[in-house]
C-alpha cells in the first residue's frame, strides 16, 4: 500500500465532510500539521469539531481556520494567546469542551485503543465534572471521561519511513502520538521520508499500522509564539 502522496490536498481528498471531528496534533505552535491544516482552509468544509490541545494562535494554526469560521466546537486544554477564539467564545459563536490536558491525552489515547471511557479524579468538583456520571472508589469519588473516536487524525512528525513508521522530535511527540492513534483515519505531515530498514525500530513511536496516508511538508518556518529579550545595557 503506497502510503506517500505529493501534497496535503492529495492526500486529504475524500477524507473531508462538513462536520467531522477532527484530532490535531500540535502543542503552542510547536508540532503543528501546518500543511494539512491549509489544506482543510482551502477545502471549504465547515461545522468541524477539533480536539487539541490548543487552537494555535492568531492566523496561525487551527486560528487560520477560526479565522474563517470553519470551526463549530474546540475540544482543548489551553484556549489563551488566541484573541479570535477568546472572543467567539464569548460571543456565543465557539463552543469549547474544556478538558484538563492529562484527560485529553488520555482521552485520545484510550479511543486509539477502543477504550469507551475512564474513570479519574482530575476535575472532580469543577466545571469539568458537570453532567458527567461519577463513581465512588474507595471512598474517592472519581468522573467519567470518554475516549475520543475522531473521524480524521492529522499530525506532525520529524521522520517516517515509506512505511508509515513514525519518529516524532522533542516536545512535538506530546499530542501528536495520542492524536495519531484516535483516529479512523491517520494523516501525517513529516520532514522526511526514509527507506524502509532505515529507521532504529526501537526509536519508532508511531508504528506504521496506524497511518494510512503521509506528505513531505519541509521546509518548516519555526514559529515563536513570543519573544523576550533582555534589554542591553548601555555603552
Amino acid at each position: 500500500m503506497k502510503k506517500l502522496y505529493p501534497d496535503a490536498k492529495a492526500a486529504l481528498d475524500g477524507l473531508l465532510t462538513n462536520d467531522m471531528l477532527i484530532a490535531s496534533g500540535g502543542f503552542g505552535l510547536c508540532g503543528l500539521p501546518d500543511r494539512l491544516l491549509d489544506a482543510i482552509v482551502e477545502s471549504g468544509v465547515t461545522g468541524l469539531t477539533f480536539a487539541s490541545n490548543n487552537a494555535g494562535i492568531d492566523n496561525e494554526g487551527i486560528g487560520k481556520l477560526l479565522r474563517t469560521r470553519q470551526v463549530k466546537k474546540m475540544i482543548s486544554s489551553y484556549v489563551g494567546e488566541n484573541k479570535e477564539f477568546e472572543r467567539q467564545y464569548l460571543s456565543g459563536e465557539l463552543e469549547v469542551e474544556f478538558c484538563p490536558q492529562g484527560t485529553l491525552a488520555e482521552r485520545m489515547r484510550a479511543g486509539g485503543a477502543g477504550i469507551p471511557g475512564f474513570y479519574t479524579k482530575t476535575g472532580v468538583g469543577t466545571l469539568v465534572a458537570e453532567g458527567k456520571e461519577t463513581k465512588d472508589f474507595n471512598g474517592e469519588e472519581y468522573i467519567l471521561e470518554r475516549g475520543i473516536f475522531a473521524d480524521l487524525a492529522i499530525v506532525k512528525a520529524w521522520k517516517a519511513d515509506e512505511s508509515g513508521n513514525v519518529i516524532f522530535r522533542k516536545t512535538a511527540r506530546n499530542f501528536n502520538q495520542p492524536a495519531a492513534t484516535c483516529g479512523k483515519i491517520c494523516v501525517v505531515e513529516v520532514e522526511e521520508v526514509v527507506p524502509v530498514g532505515s529507521l532504529d525500530p526501537d526509536s519508532i513511536h508511531l508504528p506504521g499500522v496506524y497511518v494510512q496516508r503521509m506528505i513531505i511538508g519541509a521546509p518548516y518556518d519555526k514559529k515563536i509564539e513570543f519573544r523576550t529579550v533582555r534589554e542591553r545595557d548601555a555603552a
